[in-house]
C-alpha cells in the first residue's frame, strides 16, 4: 500500500467516527471562519481543504441514510445498508 493509500485510509477512518451532527457544526464554523476575512492565507486554504472533506462526509451521511429509508419504503422493515464499494 502506498502513502497516498494509506493517508487515504486513516483519513477516512478519521472521519467515519464523526456523527453528521458534529461534522456539520464543524463546517459551518469553518464557513464562518473563512467568510470572515480573518484567517490569513495559509489557514484559509487549510480550512478550506477541511471543509470539503467534512462536506464529502456529510454528504456521503446522507446518502447512506437516504438508501436506509429507501430500502424501508419498500419493504416497509428497515434493513442495514451495506455500501458495497
Amino acid at each position: 500500500m502506498n502513502k497516498r493509500t494509506k493517508a487515504n485510509d486513516q483519513q477516512g477512518n478519521m472521519f467515519e467516527a464523526l456523527s453528521f451532527e458534529v461534522a456539520m457544526t464543524e463546517l459551518e464554523s469553518l464557513i464562518g471562519q473563512i467568510e470572515s476575512g480573518q484567517l490569513p492565507l495559509e489557514e484559509s486554504l487549510s480550512a478550506y481543504k477541511r471543509g470539503s472533506e467534512l462536506l464529502q462526509h456529510c454528504q456521503k451521511s446522507l446518502a447512506d441514510v437516504e438508501q436506509q429509508v429507501r430500502i424501508l419504503s419498500e419493504s416497509n422493515q428497515l434493513q442495514t445498508y451495506t455500501d458495497n464499494k
